[in-house]
């Protein structure tokens, strides 16, 4: 099978090249090729030598992934449908805003976790992504959104809460980010990446002691072992106290321009209540933390049987937090059109907004 370049870093871009027997510059070359001027083939790649960008056609690929289908939101968001090399669905999300760009990645074919209020959990876990089918996606919504290595003109932020939960891949995970940071190539920096786990505790501890860490985001979704067992089954395994006393170790490690954040979904007549937020806001208390909530309302799909929580039980919800103390702020849904929202991605491609 050819070597899929993407995924290497720098020093095993260095070792492949010199496999070949080529000089080791060959590869930041190579890797500004690929990461930095975001160039589809080795082709492209004209200040590399011919000999030598055939001899790499010969033996590696700079993409795996083959884009099935895309879909553009009436409010600009794009939804992508791509194809493993072994024929397994991958999405991503681009979503442009003043500011800045964000793109959704997804860290899993698939997820295993079966929450009850989200689509991908109808797919189940298909397989994991290598660090290069990460990468691959970020490099492939930029050029589509700017053109092949044209500079982007807001900044971007990268979030992984796209399909699979993320801390059960978390060695690939982690290489590409490490591979995205570097100023030779993409040089989005973890600052400006946020992943999103459903409480996976042994990595959530095991971030706490990473150095140049991307921000971190709990699923929460319910404020007590009983319900949350019902929505996310992941807390049978590790509950809620001992999600938070993670959580709490996570905190005291954070540093400067870090953040941590709770993510709760609001189902209507489910976990939306004024007692559920006196819960929670009291569950957060007790444990000191000073993390924030995004409150996020629910983004429907079929089969599923939840409703999003109307706007006035939202901010309902919202100032009882506030006014115990907790940071609150509304979530706004992007994408819903073309199942691109938050807990809608399930690899569906019989859509009427497809981008051509």
């Amino acid at each position: 099978m050819q070597t899929h370049l993407t995924g290497l870093s720098l020093p095993e871009l260095s070792e492949f090249v010199g496999s070949l027997g080529e000089p080791t510059y060959r590869a930041q070359q190579l890797f500004r090729g690929i990461h930095e001027r975001r160039l589809p083939t080795f082709a492209e790649m004209t200040d590399l030598p011919k000999e030598l960008r055939v001899k790499l056609t010969e033996q590696a690929v700079v993409s795996t992934l083959t884009l099935e289908s895309r879909y553009l939101s009436t409010d600009g968001t794009r939804r992508y449908l791509f194809k493993t090399h072994d024929h397994f669905p991958v999405e991503t999300v681009f979503i442009p805003e003043e500011r800045r760009d964000t793109i959704c990645f997804s860290s899993q074919s698939g997820c295993p976790l079966q929450c009850t209020f989200c689509l991908t959990a109808q797919l189940g876990l298909l397989r994991n992504l290598t660090a290069g089918e990460i990468v691959e996606q970020i490099i492939f919504a930029l050029n589509d959104a700017y053109g092949v290595g044209v500079k982007t003109p807001r900044g971007t932020n990268l979030v992984g809460m796209g399909a699979g939960e993320p801390f059960l891949n978390f060695d690939e995970l982690m290489k590409a980010i490490r591979i995205l940071k570097e100023p030779d190539g993409l040089h989005i920096v973890a600052n400006r990446i946020t992943v999103s786990t459903a409480g996976i505790v042994p990595r959530i501890r095991e971030l706490a002691t990473t150095t140049d860490r991307p921000h971190l985001a709990i699923s929460l979704a319910a404020p007590n072992d009983e319900l949350r067992n019902e929505l996310m089954p992941i807390n049978k395994k590790w509950p809620i106290e001992e999600l938070l006393s993670a959580c709490k170790e996570f905190e005291k490690s954070l540093k400067r321009n870090e953040r941590f954040t709770f993510e709760y979904v609001m189902l209507r007549g489910v976990n939306d209540s004024d007692e559920h937020a006196r819960q929670l806001t009291k569950l957060i208390n007790r444990h000191r933390l000073q993390a924030k909530v995004n409150l996020i309302p629910h983004n429907p799909a079929e089969p599923l049987p939840f409703q999003p929580s109307s706007a006035e039980r939202v901010e309902s919800f919202r100032q009882i937090l506030e006014a115990k103390g907790v940071h609150a702020f509304v979530r706004r849904p992007r994408g819903r059109d073309i199942l691109a929202a938050c807990g809608q991605l399930a690899a569906r491609s019989n859509l009427s907004h497809p981008l051509a």
